[in-house]
């Protein structure tokens, strides 16, 4: 039986589709492969060597209790499970958070320099960390460090449009200026209230505005969780939104789609993601400008293979990272923020020689 006319365009059409789905599920399928084996490795490196047989039984033990055998001894496991397991998922979920907001800003902005770090959101964020840490206190608990970052986000995110209204510099190149000028003097305001602060507790803070993960606990994870969850599944699901506004505003004003409305809201998300992120593992930069730029080479610039697979991608690197800032000076923890440092200022010079 003939395949008609009529079909013949839509079987083509489908077959294309087909072959562009197979290398991104390809990808996913390699990222969700390097991110367990990550993981593993992130539990077995440190200061104190695991064997890898030894990670594996811990985990089935906790997750399964009663399933392996006990052959490690206490100290192990509580190295393990209680230390660096919680610090391998605070680093997937802080890298996956700031790798989705950097591949929805450079969306909305339609800029691919865009990325929390650049635009000041995790500056805005220390600041409202600092403020809690320094001199408010935790009068709400634990939820006081997250939540006043987010403020400190959604307030250095309306001054950087504020100043783009003001000096009407509306091209994308101009928003980045506006991001790192306003991130300047946001950090100046930052240091200003570690000035003013008990030195005994400045040295603990300075440690952390440098990035780290070392104060990972299993309690601390719910926050970032209950973050990134809700707000990526969100950015996921405007991913055609974002999409048409890539292709200019008033393109996608005609398509019925509220560009204001959808950019802040997607502000407002990268705020919330990058407040959290920041509260719990200080300033990481670089990785929302990466990641997405990596990921478009593979999957093309769709959001809604980009959003997740930029997430995948991004949790994978800052595992690495970690793993890297705990082997070059062992004992010692490195600052994971200057690994992410070096590693994004090398990518945005080979960005920069890529667009000559």
């Amino acid at each position: 039986m003939t395949v008609s006319h009529a079909t013949e365009p839509e079987a083509r059409a489908g077959t294309i589709r087909a072959h562009r789905l197979w290398p991104v599920l390809a990808v996913c399928s390699l990222c969700l492969a390097l991110l367990a084996a990550a993981v593993i490795a992130a539990l077995a490196v440190g200061a104190v060597a695991v064997p890898p047989a030894d990670v594996a039984g811990i985990l089935l033990s906790k997750l399964f209790p009663g399933s392996v055998e006990k052959t490690w001894s206490a100290a192990r496991e509580a190295i393990v499970w209680d230390v660096r397991f919680p610090r391998a998922l605070l680093a997937a979920l802080v890298g996956a958070g700031l790798a989705m907001t950097g591949a929805a800003l450079q969306s909305v902005t339609r800029n691919q320099l865009a990325d929390p770090h650049l635009l000041g959101i995790s500056s805005g964020a220390a600041f409202g960390a600092i403020l809690a840490l320094l001199h408010t206190g935790l009068f709400l608990g634990m939820l006081t460090v997250p939540l006043l970052a987010f403020f400190g986000a959604l307030g250095a995110t309306a001054i950087v449009l504020c100043v783009v209204r003001i000096t009407r510099a509306g091209s994308p190149d101009r928003l980045v200026l506006a991001g790192v000028a306003v991130s300047f003097v946001i950090m100046a305001c930052a240091n200003i209230l570690i000035f003013l602060a008990d030195p005994k507790a400045t040295h603990t803070v300075v440690f952390w505005m440098l990035g780290g993960l070392g104060l990972a606990q299993w309690s601390h994870l719910l926050y970032p969780l209950a973050v990134l969850l809700p707000c990526g599944i969100w950015l996921w699901l405007k991913a055609a939104q974002l999409n048409a506004i890539t292709l200019g505003d008033e393109t996608a004003a005609t398509l019925g789609i509220p560009v204001n409305r959808l950019r802040l809201s997607v502000f407002v998300a990268g705020a919330l993601i990058t407040g959290v992120s920041v509260a719990f593992s200080g300033i990481i930069g670089f990785v929302g400008l990466m990641m997405p730029h990596l990921v478009r080479l593979v999957a093309g610039g769709g959001n809604a293979r980009v959003l997740p697979m930029s997430a995948l991608a991004g949790a994978l690197f800052l595992i690495l990272a970690d793993i890297c800032a705990r082997v070059v000076m062992a004992p010692e923890d490195m600052p994971i923020g200057i690994v992410t440092g070096l590693a994004g200022g090398l990518f945005f010079i080979w960005l920069m020689a890529r667009q000559r």
